[in-house]
């Protein structure tokens, strides 16, 4: 297993690379760019953003060479903007740039916010860590235990009446679970129990440590338990059919013939089987509620985290954050591919991925 996984780690540059060229590509061909953003400010064609050109250096992709609002426009103003984004030298050689870079773990600079794009990555982290790790927890707590016991009880009373929960977790998105919770008990129409927006209080930092904590999950609340309501219905029903076609198999029939009690089948032989297909969306599902799943929630809640910081830099055409944070997601979501295939042998010491590979 050691082997296997010094040669997963060796492959993780070569994934990386490929993933960033497929990226740079894409966004060669794709319309506008900061600079055609920039020179539409300056013609008055972009009110919302007078102030967002500082002068940013920039060592990553993006851009074309043809910009609609340049007309009138002195052509060495337009050179000294390129230049300060970085967009004077061939797409190739800002390319090979932004690779070195990223190889030192230099994720350049933001066009318009004049920071490091990795402490601006680590100053959002703490927000959608907090949403995704508590998140996650709860909804393995409750969807695993759940789809066991609506397994076992298949057709009971019990699995017909979780089954309407269910279905309106599954039916009902996550951002409306939040703004019914918002108008119920954040002061909306009704109660006024929880905050609305941040992840602490204003006083936080002279708060005692046991009033840290309760403030931080007083902040936390709301916002954790609209994305537990959104997220639980998909693993509860797919924790479901997965014990429920391993305890269909022939070799559960047999355990139960030999006299095994139900605890000790369903616990002993069910459930490391049945297990497998949940680990292996593992991955999937932490790097969806870090930095996708919660981006709704962090805009209704007010919460800064990476979802919106990428939404932005998406729409900003900031594109060494959109370059750096894409970095980020995919190597943390090829470390966790990694850690998955670990939990696989751990759950079933028979799974061997290095004599499957021989």
């Amino acid at each position: 297993m050691f082997a296997y996984i010094l040669r997963r780690l060796a492959l993780i540059p070569l994934t990386l690379l490929g993933i960033i060229t497929l990226n740079f590509l894409i966004v060669q061909v794709a319309p506008g760019g900061p600079v055609e953003r920039v020179l539409a400010q300056v013609r008055g064609l972009d009110a919302g953003a007078t102030a967002a050109f500082t002068g940013g250096g920039g060592d990553t992709a993006g851009g074309g060479s043809s910009y609609r609002g340049a007309q009138g426009l002195d052509p060495e103003f337009i050179k000294e903007i390129e230049r300060q984004f970085g967009f004077d030298k061939p797409a190739h050689e800002r390319f090979i740039l932004m690779v070195t870079n990223y190889a030192k773990f230099d994720l350049g600079e933001s066009f318009y916010r004049s920071i490091d794009v990795g402490d601006l990555i680590l100053e959002k982290m703490p927000v959608s860590i907090s949403l995704g790790l508590w998140s996650t927890l709860i909804i393995y707590l409750v969807s695993i235990p759940l789809g066991i016991a609506k397994a076992v009880r298949d057709g009971s009373r019990f699995d017909v009446s979780t089954s309407y929960m269910v279905v309106i977790g599954y039916a009902v998105p996550g951002f409306m679970f939040a703004i019914l919770l918002i108008v119920l008990f954040a002061g909306g129409s009704y109660l006024n129990w929880f905050p609305l927006r941040g992840l602490t209080s204003d006083n936080w930092e002279t708060l005692s440590t046991w009033s840290k904590i309760t403030d931080y999950f007083w902040h936390l609340a709301l916002p954790v338990t609209a994305m537990v309501i959104g997220g639980f219905a998909s693993l509860t029903m797919l924790t479901k059919n997965s014990f429920l076609d391993e305890i269909n198999k022939q070799y559960v029939l047999t355990a139960k013939a030999k006299g095994l009690s139900e605890k000790r089948v369903l616990y002993g032989h069910v459930f490391r089987n049945a297990m497998l297909i949940i680990i292996a969306g593992f991955p999937s599902v932490v790097v969806n509620m870090l930095f996708t799943g919660a981006l709704l929630i962090e805009v209704i809640f007010s919460l800064d985290g990476l979802g919106l910081l990428g939404f932005q830099a998406t729409i900003d055409r900031d594109y060494p954050v959109i370059f750096g944070t894409l970095f980020v997601f995919s190597l943390l979501g090829l470390v966790l591919n990694i850690i998955s295939d670990i939990s696989y042998h751990i759950v079933d010491p028979r799974i061997d991925f290095e004599a499957r590979e021989t």
